[in-house]
């Protein structure tokens, strides 16, 4: 039995090729047209909040989180998360979601949102948000957006469209409008 040695590191920029090429492990060539993909191409995610584990060294799985502007709610979005097939159910991709949501919290963020399995994310404290609540750039099973509320009235506000989002830089009249969309309806 190989005894491993997990480290949990900030992710930086010398992680960016491996990371790249974890996703592309887990979820192939389709990954980048996904509603999710579409948010993260419009601006870069957070590196304070996203994170890698490393065994002996080896990066072998991320986490990483992109600012969103997801109804009025300022928050971000957890993904992608992935793990090389080598270490899977070894509950690292849960210790990388717990990481990424308590540094959200701590930051100030008002809700964690990703599309995912909620038997998966359910019991790491993600909650669906209403059917057809947000419209993605893109077709996404309402079913699969979930969240993890942090400030009071989260669910109420989770109401318009998601998009990529700069605190600095973000004026609510120049937001992307994207026409309500699903794939499953």
């Amino acid at each position: 039995m190989h005894k491993h040695d997990l480290v949990y590191l900030t992710e930086d920029a010398s992680h960016d090729a491996i990371i790249e090429h974890i996703n592309e492990e887990a979820f192939g060539p389709g990954r980048h047209t996904r509603a999710a993909a579409r948010i993260r191409e419009q601006g870069p995610h957070d590196r304070s909040l996203s994170f890698i584990c490393a065994d002996d060294g080896e990066t072998i799985a991320s986490v990483r989180m992109t600012p969103v502007m997801a109804g009025s709610v300022k928050g971000h979005l957890l993904g992608p998360l992935a793990v090389r097939p080598s270490h899977k159910n070894m509950g690292i991709g849960r210790e990388l979601v717990r990481i990424a949501v308590e540094a959200a919290r701590r930051k100030g963020s008002e809700a964690v949102i990703l599309v995912g399995d909620p038997p998966y994310y359910g019991p790491l404290g993600f909650e669906k948000v209403s059917y057809n609540a947000l419209a993605f750039p893109g077709p996404v099973d309402p079913n699969r957006v979930l969240v993890v509320p942090m400030a009071p009235g989260v669910h109420d506000r989770l109401k318009g469209t998601i998009g990529w989002w700069d605190e600095g830089l973000f004026d609510p009249a120049l937001s992307i409008e994207y026409p309500a969309r699903s794939c499953c309806a």
